[in-house]
């Protein structure tokens, strides 16, 4: 069975499970599930422990005798095994598989890797493993979601902020939940038991939020203008090159000329046919909404013009051009305004 992040300490103090699947590209969540699973194994007896990695040309038969050794010291053997890909190939399905079948009260098995698609999912191994134990899929947190987390963080460490306050941590962290547990960590070190004022926060902490050109897609297509130029900041702090979001840019530009198209046939828009799945739909929506033909055509020149001038190094000030192209995309007439070129 799936549990959430947020509901897994609740469901481990129950019982532990024989088997666990954590998966995810968060890994603030995933490192917090995954010691809470061996903070309970070790409690339940589980001593002695195997660390696993199936990286190419791993033996499968490693694992299985892991699950058949006996030690002098335990009867009980908590095995873990990463999955670098997601994925265990034929052989390795196979013999989880076997594995599955044979587990036993005196066998923990931990099966991790980073984020997985719906086709590892549905896998037989996947799905015979789930239904003996559970599995845990850890991906970033954003608006309501990140903000209970917070509060969660906050709690457990009888710290009291401001609405206002905890809204300053979510913006300086936003996109890096490893760094916001760090500096709540900081925080009740320096305000143990506390109420913290917003001055407070704000003196302590330092601006840790991480973004990719990913978030920036999606914040961009939403038409959040304030949060995109803060991404926009964040991403030529951190050295990103430019080529990389004009190439994103230039996706996004095409994905939506073909929506555009389908949308004026009439016809309700088959989000599947074009690759899109739901979590994404909004974010298209919104933009089809407020860009018209014309404004689509105006970004296509925009962009062509930007992808050759970056390609011939005359761009004086790249990210100040980054923004002019992102403010065309939320539907702004930018075009008597020249771009920035030397």
């Amino acid at each position: 069975m799936q549990i959430y992040p947020n509901q897994f300490s609740q469901d481990i103090t129950k019982a532990l499970r024989p088997c666990y699947l954590v998966f995810g590209d968060e890994p603030q969540q995933k490192f917090d599930v995954i010691e809470q699973i061996r903070a309970k194994a070790k409690a339940n007896g589980f001593e002695e422990r195997t660390v696993l990695v199936a990286e190419t040309g791993f033996n499968w038969n490693q694992l299985i005798e892991a699950t058949q050794s006996m030690s002098l010291f335990s009867s009980q053997q908590f095995i873990e095994l990463e999955l670098p890909t997601g994925k265990p190939g034929t052989e390795g399905s196979k013999i989880l598989q076997e594995v599955a079948a044979s587990l036993n009260p005196d066998i923990l098995l931990l099966v991790h890797g980073p984020k997985i698609g719906k086709d590892v999912q549905r896998g037989k191994w996947f799905k015979v493993l789930d239904d003996l134990g559970a599995s845990v899929l850890c991906y970033p947190l954003e608006g309501k979601q990140l903000n209970a987390w917070l509060n969660q963080q906050l709690n457990a460490h009888q710290l009291s902020v401001s609405a206002s306050g905890a809204k300053m941590i979510a913006d300086f962290c936003e996109g890096n939940m490893l760094a916001a547990k760090q500096e709540i960590d900081k925080l009740a070190l320096l305000y143990p038991h506390q109420s913290i004022s917003d001055e407070q926060i704000e003196k302590a902490m330092v601006d840790q939020s991480r973004f990719n050109v990913f978030q920036l897609v999606d914040v961009m297509l939403s038409g959040d203008s304030t949060r995109c130029i803060k991404m926009l900041y964040r991403l030529e702090s951190e050295g990103l090159e430019p080529n990389i979001i004009i190439w994103a840019l230039i996706r996004e530009w095409e994905q939506l000329w073909k929506l555009k198209l389908a949308q004026q046939s009439g016809a309700p828009i088959q989000w599947q046919k074009f690759g899109i799945w739901r979590n994404r739909q909004g974010f298209y929506q919104s933009a089809l909404n407020r860009l018209s033909v014309a404004q689509l055509e105006d970004i296509q020149k925009a962009l062509t013009q930007s992808d050759h001038a970056f390609k011939q190094n005359v761009i004086a000030r790249p990210y100040v051009e980054m923004c002019h192209l992102c403010m065309m995309f939320m539907g702004m007439d930018l075009r008597e305004i020249p771009l920035l070129q030397a």
